[in-house]
């Protein structure tokens, strides 16, 4: 059984969630929900901007798991923001997904005020009429929360934000903890970084390998994680982290590990720039 974490509205949430970001659409992304059912996932994360919802909604559906056993996380993307948007943009991936209500809804990245806050008003309405469970953001730094919350009616249930050893946002942590907001971890195993000392120390000390004791970490500091994977052994493997406990000195050592260097652009990026990262996006092959 995996554990739960109790949002501020009272829902209940899976420890642990699985990741899909560049899960394909089509055979894998299914194929990739099917085997984490089978392992006892009951929580998946997926985007607009990852382009598998279709996929992953398919699997759901045909899973034989009752929709009530089971949470969906999924994301508005920066090209809809605005409250007119914002609710075609959530109906276009209900339908993608082909749910009746979505469980967890966040603004992916933040951009200016005057357009999150539009986001945030229809995401509000879709959350009193029962079609969205749980309402939040994801990249949302400090000064950014307190803005969106001196605004909002409903304040945010969920930051979805960067999390790893070498990557520790401590001061945001410390804020969505003391305002009832809970963190979870994307990249929360950083590729090429999990050979680091004191990792794999740590996880010989606890007869684990080294990504179970980076997750056994994140779960100890109170951060919900979403690691991502398509294998069913590394899905067997990230979720068997509740059978042991990181004594202060593993939590002190790995805290330490902290560079505050992200691995990715930033949220104030975003808002500076949204319109540069658009067209990079774009001529990637997404189409925003």
């Amino acid at each position: 059984m995996i554990p739960e974490f109790t949002l501020n509205n009272g829902v209940r949430v899976p420890a642990i969630s699985l990741g899909t970001y560049r899960a394909k659409d089509g055979e894998e992304a299914y194929r990739s929900v099917l085997s984490a059912l089978e392992q006892g996932y009951r929580s998946f994360d997926t985007a607009m901007f990852y382009f598998n919802e279709v996929s992953i909604g398919k699997a759901l559906r045909e899973s034989g798991v009752p929709r009530s056993a089971v949470q969906v996380t999924t994301k508005l993307w920066n090209d809809s923001h605005g409250y007119e948007k914002t609710h075609k943009a959530f109906e276009a991936s209900l339908e993608r997904l082909g749910l009746e209500y979505i469980d967890e809804y966040l603004i992916h990245w933040p951009l200016a005020d005057d357009e999150y806050l539009g986001s945030w008003r229809a995401m509000e309405e879709l959350y009193k009429a029962g079609s969205i469970k749980i309402i939040g953001v994801s990249n949302f730094m400090k000064h950014m929360l307190q803005s969106l919350m001196a605004q909002c009616e409903i304040k945010p249930m969920i930051d979805q934000i960067e999390f790893n050893p070498q990557f520790q946002p401590n001061s945001l942590i410390a804020f969505c903890q003391e305002n009832g907001i809970l963190a979870e971890a994307w990249r929360p195993l950083q590729k090429g970084a999990l050979d680091r000392a004191p990792i794999p120390e740590i996880a010989a000390k606890h007869g684990k390998t080294n990504a179970q004791a980076v997750l056994r970490w994140l779960y100890q500091r109170g951060v919900r994680t979403l690691p991502k994977t398509t294998h069913k052994e590394r899905m067997a493997e990230n979720m068997d982290i509740f059978d042991f406990m990181l004594d202060e000195g593993d939590v002190a050592a790995l805290n330490e590990m902290n560079t505050s260097v992200r691995t990715a652009e930033s949220p104030d990026e975003f808002v500076f720039m949204g319109e540069k990262l658009i067209e990079k996006f774009r001529g990637q092959g997404y189409p925003c």
